[in-house]
């Protein structure tokens, strides 16, 4: 007997396999499917959500500390360790606050059914790819190719 596929009992994934089917992008998503990734989704948002509430209050007390002090930084033996980490900071902030866009993007893509599809070739994303990076918009192939 075939699954759906035609390709053995169970189809493509077959019946065996523990824990929620991996979603096999570009066939459709299920309701159950959509649900778990799209609450995965959120679960990774919010966690970034409080990495950028951590690191601004991080970079305010650095700012905070250092402005009632007349610091030369030129001159200043802590005055680079602290542009450094205020420099640090800032780039793990942009950084943080990039991710969040990309995350609202792939929530955007899984509401209008587009999750799971490469942005450039249209094929699917492979379901270890979008397992490691949920907001990812290509395949392991043009995603090499952008390199």
């Amino acid at each position: 007997m075939t699954g759906p596929s035609g390709d053995g009992p169970g189809g493509a994934r077959g019946s065996s396999q523990r824990g929620p089917a991996r979603p096999q992008p570009g066939d459709g998503l299920s309701p159950g499917q959509a649900a778990e990734i799209h609450e995965a989704l959120d679960a990774e948002r919010a966690e970034t959500l409080a990495r950028i509430t951590a690191l601004r209050h991080e970079f305010d007390g650095i700012v905070d500390s250092t402005a009632l002090v007349a610091t030369d930084d030129e001159h200043d033996p802590e005055g680079a360790t602290i542009a450094f980490e205020r420099a640090q900071l800032a780039a793990l902030l942009e950084a943080a606050q990039d991710h969040l866009g990309d995350l609202d993007e792939a929530l955007a893509r899984l509401r209008e059914g587009r999750y799971g599809t490469c942005e450039n070739c249209g094929r699917p994303i492979g379901a270890g790819r979008l397992a490691a990076r949920p907001a990812a918009r290509t395949c392991i192939a043009c995603a090499s190719r952008q390199r």
